[in-house]
């Protein structure tokens, strides 16, 4: 039996604004903080561990905050939260600002090796 589509919540830029800091609060909350750095640890900067580790712990962290604001209890709903703070990174200098904090939060820096020093010569 298929559910009808759950309505899509729109936010105006200055919802967006809060919403996003909240998202981006609720990752300092000590347990959440916790979770995903246990879940960094476990990944050890590997990109495959880090979607499978670190993706769902940050996911319903954000899921917490969003569904409070009308978006769906599952990944849709953050899908959809992150499309919609996307679209107002071009209008709004603040929104991209926070959009770049909660990616670093999410994704921390992979070490790469340096451009060149990294192959032997000889």
């Amino acid at each position: 039996m298929a559910s009808a589509p759950a309505q899509q919540p729109t936010l105006t830029v200055e919802q967006a604004r809060v919403v996003l800091g909240e998202v981006i609060q609720a990752f300092s909350v000590p347990e959440n903080a916790a979770r995903m750095e246990e879940a960094r640890e476990s990944a050890c900067n590997d990109m495959g561990k880090m979607l499978q580790l670190v993706l769902p712990v940050a996911t319903q962290i954000q899921q917490e905050v969003i569904k409070a604001y009308g978006f769906n209890n599952e990944g849709e709903g953050v899908l959809k939260f992150a499309r919609l703070v996307k679209m107002y990174e071009t209008q709004d200098p603040e929104i991209a600002a926070m959009s770049a904090k909660l990616k670093s939060l999410l994704l921390p820096p992979l070490s790469t090796p340096p451009i060149g020093g990294a192959i032997p010569t000889s």
